[in-house]
């Protein structure tokens, strides 16, 4: 795509974020004037309730889920971060049985949200173990079994990682999990709009998504409570939410998540079809033009829209900036961790030296993104390649085995 100056355009971050949908801000713009409270009773009130309502419906048939058990929060952090906290709490209003587990149990390649909230329950005392990934991102489930016990609490596993795109056998691991009297979460904010995702069908307690990913606003996420599991808010205050989460509810990003969930709904399968084949054009036409190049994720099992490749002898920073320079928009991970100037913790639990960690780029497409794109792409990817390979103080006789 290009501007009024003919500049070249590509955007390859879809993962960090998306650009809104045209229905998504035509539903938003149309739903301005509806400002009331959805706490109050009268007209206005009950007109914003109604909204609230109306497309908390919408997406709670899009996961397979019940109304009453999606609560509205402010993002994908939130929701997760909520998850987490639930079994630090000592108040005498949360007695169910699971509350008096302590053990939480995640995996070495979740969004920093998870794991910087596993941390900090960690200095206080809980009890957070971590477990690992083969070298495509797959988590290994004999040690999962081996970490489980009857102190188990949480099990906290990603859906689909946001820097590899692996997805996870998330009904194989419900059964683990199950099994051993714990509860699972899912982080589905890469997953939910991408993929498939039926809360039943995988038997998931507790699932976190978000809008922005999927063509929404920012500011607005959902989290999906099976009927019957334990629950204490993390925001507290007002009665909003049932009373799990205070706070006036954002209405125009809930309107906004719906209207985003309904076009995932009509959008999804045909867009999923273009970027596979998209993703396997990207794939060879790397493969053909660059040398010394490791694709990260599983080859199968994965986002189809999701790219990352680790190219030796580069840093990543720098490839990412002389794209820049010719229009292309990637990440060298997590939009999340970029202030940071280590590896990816994602790619260093799959096994890849740091150096090679330090070469990676992520490619992210979405439903603007097409094939004159990637040839784009390609051609300025192998010039500034070799560019930087020329200047760079990575050791270049480390190659990938």
């Amino acid at each position: 795509m290009k501007d009024k100056k003919s500049k070249v355009k590509i955007y390859l971050d879809h993962n960090a974020t998306t650009p809104l949908h045209p229905e998504v801000r035509r539903a938003m713009i149309a739903a301005m004037d509806n400002f009331g409270n959805p706490s109050s009773l009268h007209t206005f009130g009950r007109q914003a309730r109604a909204l609230v309502e109306e497309s908390r419906q919408k997406i709670a048939s899009f996961i397979a889920a019940k109304s009453e058990e999606i609560i509205f929060v402010g993002s994908g952090s939130e929701a997760n971060n909520t998850v987490l906290n639930l079994f630090s709490c000592n108040s005498s209003k949360c007695n169910g049985e699971h509350f008096n587990k302590r053990k939480i149990i995640t995996t070495k390649i979740e969004h920093p949200c998870i794991l910087e909230a596993a941390g900090c329950l960690q200095d206080r005392g809980q009890e957070i173990k971590y477990i690992g990934v083969d070298k495509r991102g797959k988590i290994n489930l004999e040690e999962l079994k081996a970490t489980l016990g009857d102190n188990s609490a949480l099990v906290s596993i990603m859906l689909a990682n946001n820097e590899i795109g692996t997805i996870q056998d998330l009904k194989e691991i419900s059964r683990i999990v199950h099994g051993k009297g714990a509860l699972l979460h899912t982080d589905a904010i890469q997953a939910v709009g991408k993929i498939p995702v039926n809360v039943n069908d995988l038997e998931i307690d507790y699932l976190s998504f978000s809008a922005h990913k999927i063509y929404g606003p920012k500011g607005i996420g959902a989290l999906y409570v099976r009927k019957g599991s334990p629950f204490c808010p993390f925001v507290r205050g007002g009665h909003q939410e049932r009373g799990r989460r205070a706070g006036t509810e954002n209405t125009l990003g809930i309107i906004g998540l719906a209207k985003a969930i309904e076009m995932r709904q009509k959008e999804m399968v045909e867009e999923n079809k273009r970027l596979k084949i998209l993703k396997e054009k990207f794939k060879k036409g790397i493969e053909k033009n660059i040398s010394d190049v490791y694709f990260n994720g599983h080859p199968k099992e994965g986002l189809v829209s999701t790219l990352n490749v680790s190219f030796s002898g580069v840093e990543g920073e720098a490839v990412l900036l002389y794209l820049d320079l010719e229009g292309i928009f990637v990440s060298t991970g997590s939009a999340c961790a970029s202030g940071s100037l280590g590896p990816s913790h994602v790619l260093l639990a799959t096994g890849i030296p740091s150096e090679h960690a330090h070469g990676s780029i992520r490619m992210s497409m979405g439903r603007g993104t097409s094939q004159k794109d990637i040839d784009y792409v390609i051609k300025k990817l192998t010039q500034v390649i070799q560019r930087v390979r020329k200047i760079s103080s990575v050791n270049n006789e480390v190659k990938y085995g």
